[in-house]
């Protein structure tokens, strides 16, 4: 791995999103049933549909499990979705077994110590704005957004940048289609 984040992304074929402080706000916010709900972010979202067109593989991994979460997962199409895992290398190493993907061919977005493990196992550990300050101290690159705002819409854009895939992902939502 390269003390250089952008030539380290250049690598990366596989991205790995922790949920509560990454995708989400950390928040738990209940209903009047006492049902957890999670706020997400759509611009997250479009960066993970862009992603996708840009064969760049995801897989979310949380050691939590919520419909919520499961609803959301299904929305975007992502393929791999781990939940219940607080022991999260082994369900990594399995996964980059199953995908033929390298660990160091592999990133991972994190906010807290139950991230800690995978950070230090793949080839790109990445933290969010807001995470633990332990968190930030293992990533080799860390978002100006906090979890559950932007923040995995930005490591997507600083992979597919470093990988000169931006600016066709760029043109497609620019190109007026004529």
């Amino acid at each position: 791995m390269s003390d250089n984040p952008s030539t380290t992304a250049k690598e990366i074929k596989m991205l790995v999103l922790d949920v509560d402080g990454v995708m989400t706000d950390g928040g738990l916010y209940y209903d009047d049933l006492g049902r957890i709900t999670k706020r997400f972010n759509v611009q997250d979202g479009l960066g993970i549909k862009m992603a996708q067109a840009c064969d760049l593989e995801l897989a979310v991994l949380t050691g939590l499990t919520s419909q919520a979460v499961e609803t959301r997962i299904m929305e975007l199409g992502i393929r791999h979705y781990f939940h219940g895992f607080t022991h999260k290398i082994p369900v990594i190493r399995k996964l980059c077994a199953d995908t033929g993907i390298g660990m160091d061919q592999t990133a991972y977005l994190g906010d807290d110590w139950v991230d800690a493990g995978p950070m230090l196992h793949v080839g790109f550990p990445m933290a969010v704005a807001n995470a633990q300050p332990e968190i930030k101290d293992i990533a080799l690159w860390t978002s100006s957004c906090s979890g559950g705002h932007g923040a995995v819409r930005e490591a997507i854009m600083f992979i597919l940048r470093a990988q000169n895939k931006y600016h066709g992902q760029w043109k497609k939502w620019t190109d007026p289609g004529d």
